[in-house]
């Protein structure tokens, strides 16, 4: 009438509508990143061994020569390659795009930029993939500000957390003059990946470390 029950030390066996679920192996990570691991939407972070970059890191709450001192995004252009768009006034290679160098938004070779960078790269990986939709507004938006002026003042205001916080509730957001974590932030923003109202609160540090929190990039990988 009822069924038996095992004896001790006897194994159940399964019930017959359960599968069993394929082990689960942890991906291993390596310090350097293939390229192939580079995606739209994955953000670039630089850590700069001059004086320069240490006083964006003291400024912005961040271990000089070793905080974030520029970010820059990954993004296809139009002719679909996958590029990094940054906004800089450092950079001595002719933009991608423009065909010349320039103080402002500009594109180039991930691999062509890594031999010459003085300093430490970092790979802050964007927690999925962009959907096709999302990629073309990506490429449309970086295409359109493509070659704008750096935005120096509002680099120097975004260094204070609080201060860019307050001041971006009375400021619209303007694009007209762009620095690089606000690129980067705007980017993110106009596909709905990051929610922010103005871009240009974000100073490097403060815009990896609220990525990391939102849980919108994953750990950092060190790729120089």
């Amino acid at each position: 009438m009822f069924p038996s029950l095992p004896h001790c030390g006897q194994r159940c066996a399964p019930p017959a509508t359960a599968t069993a679920l394929p082990a689960l192996r942890r991906r291993t990570v390596n310090k350097l990143v293939h390229p192939d691991d580079l995606k739209a939407g994955d953000v670039i972070g630089f850590s700069g061994n001059s004086w320069i970059s240490g006083l964006i890191n003291v400024g912005t709450y961040g271990l000089p020569w070793w905080g974030i001192s520029h970010v820059g995004i990954m993004g296809h252009a139009a002719d679909g390659r996958l590029l990094l768009f940054e906004s800089t006034t450092l950079e001595n290679m002719p933009c991608e795009i423009a065909g010349q160098c320039f103080d402002g938004t500009q594109a180039h070779v991930l691999d062509k930029m890594l031999p010459a960078y003085d300093g430490k790269v970092w790979h802050y990986p964007l927690y999925r993939p962009l959907y096709e939709s999302e990629d073309k507004r990506l490429t449309a938006f970086l295409m359109a500000t493509i070659h704008t002026p750096y935005d120096e003042m509002g680099a120097f205001r975004s260094a204070g957390v609080g201060l860019s916080l307050i001041e971006s509730c009375f400021r619209e957001q303007d694009l007209h003059m762009i620095f690089c974590s606000e690129w980067v932030a705007a980017g993110l923003s106009n596909i709905g990946v990051f929610n922010t109202s103005d871009a240009a609160r974000w100073n490097p540090n403060h815009l990896c470390r609220t990525l990391r929190r939102r849980e919108l990039v994953f750990k950092p990988r060190r790729m120089r």
